[in-house]
């Protein structure tokens, strides 16, 4: 059995994403849209979480063909949006927004399968 690397680093390079949007909304709530919330250490350990998000993205895209790579970003990228969103944020979706969130994911692996 063969390791599928780039599905691997596909689901790192989402969570590190992830991360950095946490990690962005936390700070951003907290300091506001202002110059100084640029200006300092966590802007710069979320800029260096992306840049590595980034070269994990730009690995699986050479990979895997472009519209299967992207559809399977978007599956885990709503996937871990919802999962964090309910386990770090404590957001609740209503049940038809969770269906969707289903649907989308579903649909997502219907175009990498095909």
């Amino acid at each position: 059995m063969t390791f599928n690397w780039p599905i691997v680093i596909l689901v790192g390079a989402q969570l590190l994403f992830t991360t950095s949007d946490l990690m962005a909304r936390h700070y951003m709530t907290k300091l506001g849209f202002t110059a100084t919330a640029f200006i300092s250490v966590w802007f710069v350990i979320y800029l260096l979480i992306r840049t590595l998000a980034t070269f994990g993205q730009l690995y699986v895209f050479a990979s895997v063909d472009l519209g299967k790579a992207v559809a399977l970003f978007g599956a885990v990228s709503i996937i871990l949006a919802n999962v964090l969103g309910f386990l770090v944020l404590k957001e609740m979706l209503s049940p038809a927004a969770y269906i969707g969130v289903t649907l989308a994911v579903i649909a997502f692996i219907v175009l990498v399968l095909s």
